[in-house]
């Protein structure tokens, strides 16, 4: 059975106010595939069911649940590949030159799902980063089942099959059942936690890398614009934004520039020139 149009209207506007995310007509069938196990687990016989009660009976626990259910995306291990050779040849040895004198980095994986882009980030640091250097990386996602299952940091076979070199599963991860579990030396610089991007940021420390990659494709130009607005708050002014492929910063971010990386690109603060400065001699 396909969603109404009024179910529909109902579920995109609970989704706008609690994630900022844009849910168009036209899918209809993915809101109802994704609300299915919900509605199951919740005792409804159907997700028309489902709906029709939260409508009657507005339950917070459930709207999160909805929200959880419409905001999971499709992760892989070192996904699209390119942004981890640009990270590695380019972006890291410049780094490490910079920051010297602390020989410490923190990179913020700004919409991590279920963990695959921040555990991939560990594992490049730590091939690609000199003997004696600290990092830390922030896991951040708008989903609580999600931050849930990327602090567990266990994956199931089929998850590890999805782009992780059968070297790296070998030297970071352990059998846990028919599954796969990361080590503790490959977890214990990563911290996760819940996070809406679209709502006031928490207090950080600033980053030196962040990835905020196939989030913004979600969003309106207003709510793209107060996010990257939000997240350059907290890049360092040398510091370096990763977005996905579809996204960018132009038209959108003025502060930004891009920098083409071999086959992809990313974004740095533009250099702001004093008052004054321009003219003299």
């Amino acid at each position: 059975m396909t969603l109404s149009a009024a179910d529909f209207a109902f579920v995109a506007g609970l989704v706008r106010r609690e994630s900022a995310i844009v849910l168009t007509p036209g899918k209809e069938y993915l809101v109802e595939a994704r609300l299915l196990p919900v509605a199951r687990q919740a005792g409804a016989a159907s997700v028309a069911e489902f709906l029709a009660g939260l409508q009657r009976r507005p339950d917070p626990t459930a709207n999160r649940s909805v929200v959880d259910a419409l905001t999971t995306n499709e992760t892989s291990w070192f996904r699209d590949r390119e942004p981890f050779t640009a990270l590695t040849d380019v972006v890291l040895p410049e780094l490490v030159t910079s920051r010297a004198p602390t020989r410490s980095l923190r990179i913020w994986s700004a919409a991590c799902s279920s963990g695959q882009e921040p555990y991939s980030l560990a594992i490049t640091l730590q091939q690609a980063l000199p003997a004696g250097w600290r990092y830390h990386i922030t896991g951040t996602d708008i989903s609580t089942e999600m931050i849930k299952r990327a602090s567990a940091g266990e994956f199931s076979q089929v998850e590890v099959n999805r782009g992780l070199p059968v070297q790296q599963l070998v030297h970071h991860f352990t059998r846990s059942g028919t599954g796969w579990k990361v080590t503790p030396a490959l977890r214990e610089n990563i911290t996760f936690q819940q996070l809406n991007l679209t709502a006031p940021l928490p207090s950080m420390a600033p980053f030196d890398v962040i990835f905020l990659r196939n989030v913004l494709i979600y969003f309106d130009v207003e709510t793209k614009r107060s996010v990257l607005r939000s997240v350059s708050r907290l890049l360092r002014p040398d510091g370096w934004l990763f977005l996905g492929a579809a996204e960018t910063t132009i038209g959108v971010d003025e502060s930004f520039e891009r920098v083409a990386i071999g086959r992809t690109s990313a974004y740095r603060p533009r250099v702001q020139v004093p008052a004054g400065a321009l003219g003299k001699g």
